[in-house]
């Protein structure tokens, strides 16, 4: 490609709306266009690293034994209420209504869809199992766009569903798609990690997302460097430490006049801040319909896990209590309230390190006190539940009990599910089983962000001087800079000499030759993202050399005009 033959548009200066280094480079560099919130149009420079990466994508659904195909980006109402999630999904649908006023929304996923197409067209046992998938545009109603193509309200994505005869031939699918993805994100260069995580709105049971590791990732990731163990923090296990040590002190209040946190008491008593427990009092609604009130203890330097804690008997949708139900239940303010001489109607659920702990520090129920010394057993009965209900911390034991947890931050680019029968069962896919017998099928999901690994990979690959793209989806594979290209004809001849010989390698070329500066053609390669130079000119031509230079290195190098482009295809 020639460059006065493309189209390019790049910015000195960063937009406005821009926070992370993904949305301000790619606009920077030209690979995308701002249109409306969440909106963007992709420029032909990104849409040749789009297109790369949606290559690499289809190259290993194929092999894994995916068939393409391409469903309506518009569906109807009716599909999704027959599983309930026109009302689930709702506000982070976009919807319209046609003329004869019926209501349709923008795919934002494709499940019901693909088990229409199943319930209609499947029979027998003999035509499963079927994978399908499709790299389409997605739609999401995001409450606030951000970060560029990292939460967009459209946005390109590749997404495959399994249905299957029974669960043994769904997790056999499962294990290959896991496989599959592996494989994808390992061609194009990223450094990722595959942990398990929840299932959340698309529901089903055994869950794996796949994290694209960089510093601004929104997700944590706990992970063991001993062991392949590794899991989303909103997941991972924080195992139950050791059998509770025996009481050394006496309970007693402690005067706290102003002191309303656990990091406050801390300082004031001048103990540790492991040494405080915190109580928070939730609100549960029961199945006849009437209120449990909770009390949740956790560590005063632990955060509670909500997805655990949702998962708890009764406390599927819990909220936080009000002042005025705190003062009705435990006649006191919040910021004092703890654990100790509670009435039968409250329920204490503990976190398993607060069930081990001796000689603690909690709120006493009464205005500008707390306890000192309290012990489970002798100062109030133990909690009426004991569960995992908080985040792991660095330095936790592993789960798999090979090592020490460490914390790292991820951008979910990938995420697979079995789904079991819930979509199935709830639209009535069924087949014929070798006994004649109608069984309803299984089904995976297996979901790719296909425009949000581009911005992914400027998150974990850039410097000041602009985009680090790994070779595989990088725009071009090679810059010819060629100096003074339209004043020598030497210059000229090979330059052009190269691009053709590159080009016919198989090399993604581009040649400048718009006759710009030298400063201009190298500051605009490296923002782009380019992984490999050469620069041509007169005094190199003399000596039978020109000079090369990796967009990571920190030197450049001279390389002999003999087998040139023989060495510049081992470099890509």
């Amino acid at each position: 490609m020639r460059a006065s033959q493309f189209f390019f548009n790049t910015q000195k200066e960063a937009p406005n709306e821009a926070e992370l280094p993904s949305h301000i480079l790619m606009v920077r560099a030209g690979l995308i266009k701002r249109l409306g919130s969440g909106l963007y149009s992709w420029m032909p420079l990104g849409l040749r690293v789009l297109r790369k990466v949606e290559a690499i994508v289809r190259d290993e659904m194929n092999k894994a034994g995916a068939l393409e195909l391409l469903l309506p980006a518009i569906q109807p109402k009716e599909l999704w209420e027959e599983t309930g999630r026109w009302a689930v999904f709702g506000p982070q649908m976009l919807k319209i209504t046609d003329r004869h006023e019926r209501e349709f929304c923008f795919g934002p996923t494709h499940e019901e869809v693909i088990t229409d197409i199943a319930r209609k067209e499947i029979r027998s046992y003999k035509q499963l199992p079927l994978n399908f998938y499709q790299i389409q545009t997605k739609f999401r109603d995001e409450i606030r766009p951000r970060f560029g193509v990292m939460r967009a309200r459209e946005f390109m994505m590749k997404d495959a569903y399994s249905f299957h005869a029974n669960f043994a031939s769904l997790e056999q699918t499962y294990q290959t798609m896991f496989q599959a993805y592996g494989k994808v994100f390992n061609r194009l260069g990223l450094k990722f990690r595959a942990v398990k995580a929840d299932t959340g709105a698309i529901g089903g049971e055994g869950s794996h997302e796949f994290h694209v590791l960089a510093d601004s990732g929104e997700d944590g990731l706990a992970y063991c460097d001993t062991s392949d163990y590794a899991a989303n923090v909103e997941l991972a296990e924080a195992v139950a430490p050791q059998p509770r040590i025996a009481p050394k002190e006496l309970m007693q209040d402690v005067e706290t006049p102003k002191q309303t946190s656990c990091e406050q008491v801390a300082e004031l008593l001048n103990i540790g801040l492991e040494r405080t427990i915190k109580a928070m009092a939730l609100i549960a609604t029961l199945e006849d319909g009437s209120s449990q009130f909770n009390l949740l203890l956790l560590r005063g330097d632990h955060r509670m896990n909500e997805i655990k804690v949702n998962k708890l008997e009764g406390l599927k949708e819990f909220r936080f209590a009000t002042e005025e139900e705190v003062r009705e239940n435990l006649k006191c303010p919040p910021g004092f309230i703890g654990p100790v001489g509670v009435g039968a109607h409250v329920r204490i659920i503990a976190d398993r390190t607060v069930a081990a702990m001796s000689d603690f520090v909690c709120g006493a129920n009464k205005p500008k006190y707390h306890l000192s010394g309290v012990n489970f057993g002798r100062d109030l009965p133990e909690p009426s539940i004991v569960a995992d209900i908080r985040n792991v911390v660095e330095g936790d034991v592993s789960p798999d009990g090979k090592g020490l947890l460490s914390l790292c931050r991820g951008i979910e680019v990938g995420h697979i599910f079995q789904l079991r029968t819930k979509y199935s069962e709830a639209m009535n896919a069924t087949y014929l089983d070798e006994n004649g017998q109608t069984q309803v099928m299984e089904m995976g999901c297996y979901g790719i962000g296909v425009s949000r690994i581009v911005g992914a990979a400027i998150e974990q690959g850039n410097d000041e001087r602009g985009i680090i793209f790994p070779s595989s989806m990088a725009p071009f594979s090679v810059a010819i800079c060629p100096i003074g290209y339209e004043k020598s004809e030497a210059v000229k001849l090979a330059a052009n000499k190269l691009h053709d010989e590159l080009l016919a390698a198989g090399i993604d070329v581009l040649l400048d030759d718009r006759g710009e500066r030298p400063g201009v053609m190298f500051a605009e390669a490296d923002l782009m993202g380019i992984p490999h130079r050469l620069v041509i000119g007169e005094r190199g031509l003399a000596e039978g050399v020109v000079e090369y230079k990796a967009r990571t290195a920190a030197e450049a190098q001279s390389l002999p005009l003999t087998n040139l482009v023989e060495r510049v295809v081992e470099f890509v």
